[in-house]
Order: structure tokens, then sequence, then C-alpha cells
């Protein structure tokens, strides 16, 4: 059986019937974190603190146009 290849199977089930929608606490707590990281990243990437500063004030105005987390 040269050449033959075994694919292992997994069960796989669909999570999205166990959670509960998120909270408004929980999503302005996740946006928090995902705006911290695009900050870190843009900063490790070696970006300017003004660059950095004016990516964030139109993701704030975006959201602000919004009304809601984004």
């Amino acid at each position: 059986m040269r050449g033959l290849e075994l694919a292992a199977l997994a069960v796989v089930r669909d999570m999205r019937e166990h959670w509960a929608p998120a909270s408004a606490e929980e999503l302005e707590q996740f946006e928090t974190d995902a705006l911290s990281g695009f900050v870190l990243a843009r900063a490790s990437a070696g970006l300017a603190d003004g660059t950095i500063r004016g990516d964030v004030g139109h993701l704030d105005q975006i959201r602000t146009w919004f009304g809601r987390p984004l």
C-alpha cells in the first residue's frame, strides 16, 4: 500500500447553539482588547505615534458614527 495515506476523522459540532449573545460589557471588553492589539501591532511595526494616534482617531470616528461597538 505504497503512497496510501490514511486521513484521520474528527467529530465536529456546531458551537453556536450553546453560546449566549454577548453582553454590552463583553462587547466593550472585546473592542478594547482588539484596539489594544491594533495599537501594539502598529507600534511594533515601527509606525510613528502620530500615525497610530490618527488611525485610532479614525476608528473612534467610525465607532461614533455607528453608535455601537465595532
